[in-house]
């Protein structure tokens, strides 16, 4: 859920806000963080650091560097299992049914939707973060 709320999935984003009653200063940003070191929006990178913490990451400074690094530098996007397409997430194309899934061409989508995409699609099972 971090990883995809970092990328900007906008399903994400919305499922793993969390406000003040849950310990973090949404406005602020998180302790630890430079300010303008990262292009995520400060209410987003505290929901992030929020969600880090409870899934037990020891250094989630370290784990924000990475996705910093990816995001700027482009990662394996494609929800396809078998393509190793790699890139920005604004250039791949997203499920239009359940707008999380993502794609690098027509070709994955379709594999992938074969493959049980289609099974999953729309409803809450689907995959959130990209695998690898």
């Amino acid at each position: 859920l971090a990883h995809s709320m970092y990328l900007d999935n906008p399903y994400a984003r919305e499922l793993g806000r969390v406000g003040g009653s849950a310990g973090v200063a949404t406005p602020a940003t998180p302790p630890g963080v430079a300010e303008g070191q990262h292009d995520v929006p400060p209410d987003v990178l505290a929901c992030v650091v929020h969600w880090l913490q409870r899934q037990g990451t020891t250094d989630p400074l370290l784990v924000l560097n990475s996705l910093r690094i990816q995001a700027r530098e482009g990662g394996k996007y494609c929800y396809n299992d078998g393509c190793e397409v790699l890139g920005h997430r604004k250039d791949f194309k997203v499920c239009p049914q359940c707008s999380s899934a993502t794609y690098c061409g027509p070709a994955c989508q379709k594999q992938d939707w074969n493959a049980g995409h289609k099974g999953g699609c729309g409803k809450f099972a689907v995959r959130l973060c990209p695998t690898g």
